[in-house]
């Protein structure tokens, strides 16, 4: 038996779950193919769910086969996944919160699974690391992206999940309502993902099915126009988080410039006396300067940095941990 087929098979005791209010978070735009089995799927894995449906402007019949399907169906005027995952996280109140896109490539069956994995181990965040369950369900492009974006923040933040841009997680309460969303589109993943790693949250993995998309239904992501923003939102994170690295960086190579400028310069004027090349003495200079005050600008963003993470910690830590929230009843 594989890795993925023991996941699915896995018997758990479903009573402890029970007790905890559960939502699924589906964020759909133009999913109507598709949105009525992930509906389905779930309410049949998780029968004491609530479903929940945030439509972001579709312009075909995705609000009304939801609704048909039983789920609670919600808008969200602000186009982009990262808008929507903000207002989910918003507006609804659970203990366990399952987020899952709306095109039907993701396995319900092992949410059991991950929801067990979360409260057994107490973790904040368990992402579905996606395993082929068809040899069109996971294109190239985006196979090369997710390992090239995982290199990256692993490379950045010293560790990393090995499927930083899965859209299946399963998240505590502490987590959904301390983090603070900042993405409109689908850097939202690699955001939740940095999150975690930022504040050393206790987070796993866990191997599930992935299968191809129904007939019918095409995907929403662009190769390379998201994979550009994806990798704009790690360095813009990696600015923000670890401020002193990037500006030391930055100094780093301004001082080298400077110096490899400043050399010939000062041969001369150790030889004559004179500084013949007097555009380049006052750009070696400048560049010494701008290196100096890159260095200063990390020293001192680090500081706020270090306040922002305890203040992020502060309103992490003010809510229970998985398996201590109020429970029905």
């Amino acid at each position: 038996m594989t890795t993925v087929e023991a996941i699915r098979d896995r018997k758990i005791e479903d009573e402890p779950v029970e007790r905890h209010r559960i939502a699924v978070l589906v964020p759909c735009y133009n999913e109507e193919n598709s949105i009525a089995k992930v509906i389905a799927d779930f309410r049949a894995a998780l029968p004491q769910a609530s479903v929940y449906v945030y439509d972001n402007n579709s312009t075909d019949n995705t609000v009304e086969v939801a609704a048909q399907a039983g789920a609670v169906v919600r808008r969200e005027s602000h186009q982009g996944k990262g808008h929507v995952v903000r207002r989910m996280f918003t507006d609804v109140e659970a203990d366990i919160y399952v987020l899952v896109d709306g095109d039907a490539t993701y396995d319900a069956a092992s949410v059991h699974g991950l929801i067990r994995r979360l409260l057994d181990d107490r973790l904040d965040m368990v992402v579905a690391v996606r395993v082929d369950g068809a040899q069109t369900a996971y294109r190239p492009g985006h196979r090369t992206g997710n390992w090239l974006m995982t290199s990256f923040v692993t490379l950045v933040f010293g560790r990393a999940f090995s499927d930083i841009l899965s859209g299946y997680r399963v998240f505590s309460r502490r987590y959904v309502k301390s983090f603070p969303v900042l993405s409109g589109g689908f850097e939202i993943e690699t955001e939740l993902t940095v999150h975690a790693l930022e504040l050393d949250l206790p987070v796993a993995e866990m191997e599930t099915p992935y299968y191809s998309r129904l007939a019918g239904s095409a995907s929403k992501l662009n190769t390379w126009r998201d994979g550009f923003r994806i990798l704009w939102t790690i360095v813009r994170l990696y600015r923000s988080e670890r401020p002193f690295q990037f500006f030391s960086a930055i100094a780093a190579i301004l001082a080298a410039v400077a110096i490899i400028l400043a050399i010939p310069v000062i041969a001369t004027f150790m030889r004559e006396g004179l500084v013949p090349r007097l555009p380049t003495a006052v750009l070696a200079t400048g560049l010494m300067l701008a290196a100096a005050l890159s260095f200063m600008s990390g020293l001192i963003l680090d500081t706020v940095t270090r306040g922002r993470r305890e203040l992020k910690l502060l309103a992490y830590l003010s809510h229970r941990a998985p398996g201590d929230e109020r429970r029905k009843g």
